[in-house]
């Protein structure tokens, strides 16, 4: 059993995260601070379950890993890519949305021997040039298909082959794909390898209209039957299907819970001191991202910043582990100095300590796989 965080953090400290490879395109990002910190025991969570978790942040362009390192010590790794957001795993692929590419990772050392500490390498292996349409959540098809939330033109997408994207859904109070980002949609959820359910700050349909009703006007769409299955809240993010419940985060409240199927309404489950995105399951426990609020017109005024001064805390940057059945934060991982905002979790199983490849440094030269 997972223990409870204690008052004694494991704390790792450097310009740094340990368990990366440096690169001369890298220097000049590590003049500044990078600091992470974790509960006691939370690299044996990630060994006991056989997992690496992995997070992106699109303030400081950065893919992480962490993971159990040598002697079960834990390993933090990274890889810049820009402006990286959504990310979606699936059958061994490792997909992530940057500034204008959706980029696809696989596993060159899937069933090669390990070497060194990493018993995965994900290298970039397909692109899809999307233009800068401020993609969002991703999630992988039945059959392989790549859809995503297509924030500046209000719909949820599919990669195309052809073309900068491919429009598979658009909410019923839009009239039209424009980029004007209407209604900030942001999040998608599939079941059964098809999207269901979607996400966004406002059913407004004018350019930028969702920033006027971001306390309130939050909903959760049913792509399937194009009606509001859930309405109120303020700025969703992440829903996610696991164990027949629609979980999301009521993100302007810093709570995560579940969509309530008969009433519609938000089951609240646990408070989080930070802004909530990006959602992941391992087992019966949630994986769940948090972000220091930006100092803008964007996050003032939610009511995220009463409930902080209600419980006496700062809002904080990293990750919570909830155990679903309790809502007990079991494990945590703190992030503080260059970053604080993250976009998306996931959870990377069977998968102990993974690393990837990127495109500043001369690997990628050099990684050469072969089909048989």
């Amino acid at each position: 059993m997972a223990k409870k965080p204690t008052t004694q953090p494991k704390k790792a400290r450097a310009k740094r995260p340990s368990g990366t490879t440096k690169s001369a395109a890298d220097t000049q990002e590590t003049e500044v601070k990078f600091d992470l910190s974790t509960s006691r025991q939370f690299e044996s969570w990630l060994a006991e379950h056989n997992v690496s978790l992995a997070f992106t942040t699109y303030q400081a362009g950065k893919l992480f890993f962490l993971g159990s390192g040598p002697e079960g010590r834990l390993s933090v790794f990274n890889r810049t890519l820009e402006r990286c957001m959504g990310m979606a795993y699936a059958k061994g692929a490792l997909y992530i949305s940057t500034l204008y590419q959706i980029l696809k990772f696989v596993d060159a050392a899937k069933d090669q021997p390990a070497e060194g500490p990493y018993d995965s390498l994900f290298v970039p292996q397909m692109g899809f040039y999307t233009g800068d349409v401020d993609a969002h959540d991703l999630a992988v098809g039945a059959g392989g298909e790549c859809f995503f939330a297509n924030t500046l033109f209000s719909c949820i997408a599919e990669t195309s082959q052809t073309h900068s994207f491919k429009p598979v859904w658009t909410p019923p109070f839009i009239d039209r794909l424009a980029a004007e980002d209407r209604c900030h949609l942001n999040g998608l959820a599939l079941d059964a390898g098809t999207p269901r359910f979607a996400t966004a700050v406002a059913e407004t349909n004018v350019a930028d209209g969702w920033r006027d009703h971001r306390a309130d006007g939050g909903v959760v769409l049913d792509i399937s039957s194009n009606n509001t299955v859930a309405g109120g809240l303020s700025m969703p993010h992440s829903p996610r299907i696991h164990g027949g419940r629609l979980w999301l985060h009521n993100s302007g409240t810093g709570h995560f819970g579940y969509i309530d199927p008969k009433s519609g309404t938000f089951e609240a489950v646990a408070f989080c001191p930070g802004y909530l995105r990006g959602l992941d399951f391992v087992g019966n426990f949630a994986v769940v991202g948090l972000s220091k609020p930006r100092h803008n017109r964007t996050f003032s005024g939610l009511a995220l910043d009463d409930n902080l001064a209600k419980e006496k805390i700062d809002a904080r940057c990293g990750l919570y582990v909830i155990d679903l059945a309790t809502g007990d934060v079991v494990h945590w991982v703190r992030i503080e100095g260059l970053i604080s905002e993250l976009y998306d979790v996931a959870a990377l199983p069977d998968r102990r300590n993974a690393a990837a490849i990127g495109f500043k440094s001369d690997e990628i030269r050099r990684i050469i796989s072969i089909e048989t």
